[in-house]
């Protein structure tokens, strides 16, 4: 289980799981839209960081960030190509 603290959204944490085959799994908002979250929470549902992340990845909504950016922020130290964390 990885818990990913957000910065700049209604939503406080997002929580996930990644399998052996690196597939997200159990995607859960802890705060914010309850119905926006939980629909996107189903959309990444077994698929990869480097499937998900380039889709949300820059998504803006409040203070230049959004929820489904934020979690493109948590899933990208999980992609096989990686970007260096600065």
């Amino acid at each position: 289980m990885v818990t990913y603290s957000t910065r700049g959204t209604c939503s406080k944490q997002i929580i996930f799981d990644l399998d052996a085959e690196n597939k997200i799994h159990n995607v859960k908002f802890i705060g914010g839209c309850s119905g926006n979250l939980q629909g996107i929470a189903r959309l990444v549902e077994g698929k990869t960081p480097d499937e998900v992340v380039p889709l949300l990845k820059g998504i803006r909504c409040r203070q230049n960030t959004s929820c489904p950016d934020q979690l493109a922020l948590a899933l990208e130290p999980y992609m096989k190509n990686a970007p260096a964390q600065t």
